[in-house]
């Protein structure tokens, strides 16, 4: 029927299936009973192969094994359920979205009260900018931020008080309207009257109109934990908007944007920077005091013969995580002076003669210049 190997996947069985749905579809063939039957036929191949349980046992017995199992022959096909899965809501979905206001089912099946009950509200964002060292080592921050709360008025039923909820006229109670598509597909959208809730209101509440929900601003603090990264959510549970019908509240989530350091940088655990040393400091090696990022002053050994872009490693003056810290790492700058003394010059020169110097320096490889 599909016109597929016995050893066909899943993929090239939708893709032949799709294809003579497009094909035999009765609204591009009106009154073409041929074509009907090819349809109809498409989908009960495809409901079979689809269905690995159904497939297997075609595979062994043919229409026998699938017989009583909703496949083989002689089905009613007009409320197959196998077009959204294969043409996806981005093709025929979104044309009867199109069509009739609403995205909608195939087939049978009602959705009576669906909607009508409290449900959950909507979650929202928050983005906060911290400051490295806040977020290195944990602060605490105020935000101020507008959500939806349960209307007090109406306690979030969106009705006057003393009145409530009459059946929609629309659609009877159902939260449906439906549509027929050229006789073996039925279509059923949501009804534009209750937005599918099946109910309407008597009288809207006055102080909210009928939306259940007010917005207010809220200042809130929020505690920003040690180390924590760039784009991390924190989640405050029950500060995102008020339920529909009084429903419980969304949750909160919270983006750390963390703003750049002057003279620090982070990867994973461990800090980065830099610190210029003068010639004499490179080449005798020497004491220096650097800052740490918590403003501590702590003392640097400086081996002799230290080269440019030298990196040093600096335990436990990191970043936090786990109980225990990662590790501060110094790149060491040799700062050649742009200008020196008189005497400066002479003790170079002096210290060239005694030392020597190399006129034809050969290159240096690439690979070498990250050490």
């Amino acid at each position: 029927m599909l016109g597929v190997q016995k050893s066909a996947s899943k993929d090239e069985i939708k893709k032949a299936y799709r294809k003579l749905a497009l094909q035999y579809h009765p609204d591009k063939n009106p009154g073409n009973k041929e074509a009907e039957e090819r349809f109809k036929e498409a989908a009960e191949a495809f409901s079979v192969l689809a269905d690995e349980q159904k497939k297997a046992a075609y595979d062994q017995f043919g229409f026998a094994g699938v017989d009583g199992m909703g496949g083989g022959q002689n089905q009613d096909w007009s409320n197959f359920r196998g077009f959204e899965d294969i043409f996806g809501h981005g093709d025929i979905g979104s044309i009867f979205e199109n069509f009739f206001g609403g995205r909608g089912t195939f087939g049978g099946g009602s959705r009576r009260g669906s909607q009508a009950g409290p449900r959950q509200g909507t979650n929202l964002r928050y983005d906060a900018d911290v400051p490295f060292k806040d977020a290195v080592f944990g602060t605490k921050i105020e935000i101020q931020f507008a959500h939806e709360e349960t209307c007090t008025g109406c306690k979030g039923s969106g009705a006057a008080s003393g009145t409530g909820r009459k059946t929609c006229p629309t659609c009877g109670g159902s939260g449906q309207v439906r549509h027929g598509l050229g006789g073996i597909i039925s279509f059923a959208s949501t009804c534009p009257a209750c937005g599918g809730q099946g109910s309407v209101i008597e009288k809207p509440c006055m102080e909210c109109g009928g939306s259940g929900t007010q917005k207010k601003r809220q200042k809130l603090m929020v505690t920003v934990p040690p180390g924590v990264e760039n784009g991390k959510h924190l989640v405050v549970p029950k500060h995102g908007n008020a339920g529909p019908n009084g429903g419980p509240p969304g949750d909160l989530y919270v983006v750390i944007r963390v703003k750049p350091h002057e003279y620090f940088e982070r990867q994973d655990c461990d800090l980065y920077c830099a610190v210029p040393i003068s010639v004499a400091q490179a080449t005798l090696g020497a004491d220096i005091h650097a800052n740490t990022l918590d403003g501590k002053t702590i003392k640097v050994k400086v081996p002799a013969g230290t080269q440019n872009g030298r990196m040093l490693r600096i335990r436990d003056e990191g970043v936090p995580s786990g109980g225990r810290r990662g590790d501060l790492y110094i790149k060491l700058m040799v700062k050649v002076p742009e200008k020196i003394s008189r005497r400066g010059r002479e003790l170079l020169e002096e210290f060239a003669r005694t030392e020597g110097q190399n006129d034809s320096p050969g290159l240096i490889p690439l690979a070498r210049l990250g050490e």
